[in-house]
């Protein structure tokens, strides 16, 4: 009967508890990816280069840190990853580039947004620009 009664009782605590969302390795990876992206568009412009495409492999994650940015939870994820850029005549690769991102969930919980730290900002808080993660 004891056996019983705790069984009821953990099952209610479960189902009453919240689901905790976490960032996944391919909401990480499509993070770098959009940053990968940004800086290769800037770096087209001002040393006229034609990237073809990258790659992102080697995914580690080696920590990812709850926080509150802006009133809404967020992640600070850290971790290493290797690129693999594409030129028109050769490829190369850069191994263990290591990342921090910053990763917040949306209110209604169904999209996640990648914060920047506007390197401009004169402000002791940040000013954070905000990506859709598609």
């Amino acid at each position: 009967m004891v056996r019983l009664f705790l069984t009821v009782i953990l099952v209610f605590l479960t189902s009453c508890s919240s689901i905790v969302l976490l960032p996944t390795y391919d909401l990480v990876q499509k993070a770098i990816a959009l940053q990968v992206e940004q800086t290769q568009q800037q770096l087209s412009q001002k040393l006229d280069l034609d990237f073809q495409a990258f790659d992102i492999q080697g995914l580690s994650i080696t920590q990812q840190k709850p926080l509150t940015i802006e009133n809404l939870p967020a992640y600070r994820v850290r971790g290493t990853y290797n690129l693999i850029v594409k030129l028109p005549k050769r490829s190369f690769t850069q191994a263990q580039k290591p990342f921090e991102l910053y990763l917040q969930i949306q209110k209604e919980g169904k999209s996640w947004r990648l914060l920047l730290p506007d390197k401009n900002s004169q402000n002791t808080h940040p000013i954070w620009r905000s990506y859709l993660i598609l």
